[in-house]
């Protein structure tokens, strides 16, 4: 078999979110935060219908809803009225994921906004939507929640600082805002803080959410700029993206190959990320004439083929990228796809 390529990715790594979905990255640190007040954070995410693990995997998927409420029920037992400002200055930019790493790879700060703008809802949340506005002198950086998720001050005021970080990043040192604008209604004797932490001016009750900044700013270089990182994740994030209009199968297959290798490749995990339950999954399936195990026998035996055809690969190495506990059971699963051992196979590579 030839060996001429110089890597292999068949899809996205993960899931991307649905429609009233977002990833749970917007907790990152919370466990910290509330264990500093006394508090355990396990009781703070169950209490709004989200299990344990949101608060230490990043990709599990919620609704923003559960985002809004959780933030404001902080604000209310920390008694901390800027509780998402506050807890945003403890958070990374790369809260928004790999969307991050591709913006401080872009070549200017206006390619950098445009990554955002392009690939958050995909990513991230897609109910969110990004727009940059530019005037004469000044362009802002807005965002607004397509859905009604009622008061949600406490995630406008993360969602500020987290974006006004990324700016920072890609501008570099020079950054400096011109204002910000909040839909959040914040109390006059908050306005102070608010401006001190966010370094500039500040409007509240404002008609829109942004960040508004030099217009010059935009053709400034990122000092991060990396031209082949941009290229491969930029494409790899547009695969992504295109992942909202694949079917089920796609989508399911998607998932497998991302999860085998970290052990949570399960149909109940599965649903979750797509969006539905184990019942309406296994409809959706049946429906296209196939099932959850079907597909996983068939990603692992065509990911099996591709990493046995890359000798630096020992078996071992590939039975745990494929989720097996042991050598062994590898070779009696490839043996039954293909009527070959793993070795035979790969002496014909």
């Amino acid at each position: 078999m030839a060996r001429n390529s110089f890597f292999s990715l068949d899809g996205p790594l993960d899931v991307a979110p649905g429609g009233g979905q977002v990833r749970a990255a917007n907790f990152s640190g919370l466990a910290n935060v509330a264990r500093s007040h006394g508090r355990d954070a396990r009781g703070i995410v169950e209490r709004h219908g989200m299990e344990a693990r949101v608060l230490t995997d990043p990709e599990s998927l919620i609704a923003p809803q559960q985002v809004a409420d959780t933030l404001e029920y902080c604000s209310s037992i920390f008694d901390d009225p800027l509780f998402g400002l506050h807890f945003a200055t403890m958070q990374d930019p790369e809260v928004f994921g790999c969307v991050t790493a591709l913006c401080r790879a872009a070549p200017t700060v206006r390619a950098g906004i445009r990554c955002l703008i392009d690939f958050l809802p995909a990513v991230h949340a897609p109910d969110c939507e990004v727009v940059l506005i530019e005037g004469r002198e000044t362009a802002e950086l807005t965002w607004l929640v397509n859905t009604d998720i009622g008061i949600n001050d406490q995630a406008n005021y993360q969602a500020a600082m987290l974006n006004l970080k990324l700016l920072q990043a890609i501008g570099g040192p020079s950054f400096r805002p011109s204002w910000v604008s909040l839909s959040a209604d914040a109390r006059a004797s908050d306005l102070p803080e608010i401006e001190k932490t966010l370094g500039c001016r500040v409007v509240s009750q404002s008609s829109r959410n942004s960040v508004a900044f030099p217009v010059r700013t935009l053709e400034q270089p990122v000092p991060s700029a990396n031209r082949l990182l941009y290229k491969l994740l930029g494409s790899y994030l547009q695969r992504v993206k295109s992942e909202h209009s694949q079917s089920i199968v796609d989508k399911v297959e998607s998932f497998i190959r991302g999860s085998l290798a970290r052990g949570s490749c399960s149909i109940e995990r599965c649903a979750e990320k797509v969006g539905m339950s184990v019942r309406t999954l296994q409809s959706r399936l049946s429906d296209e004439g196939t099932r959850f195990s079907e597909l996983v026998e068939a990603q692992r035996e065509t990911l099996a083929k591709a990493h046995l055809a890359d000798r630096r690969i020992s078996l071992d190495e590939i039975a745990d990228r494929l989720g097996y506990g042991e050598q062994t059971s590898f070779g009696r699963a490839f043996k039954r796809w293909t009527g070959m051992t793993p070795q035979q196979f790969r002496a014909g590579c």
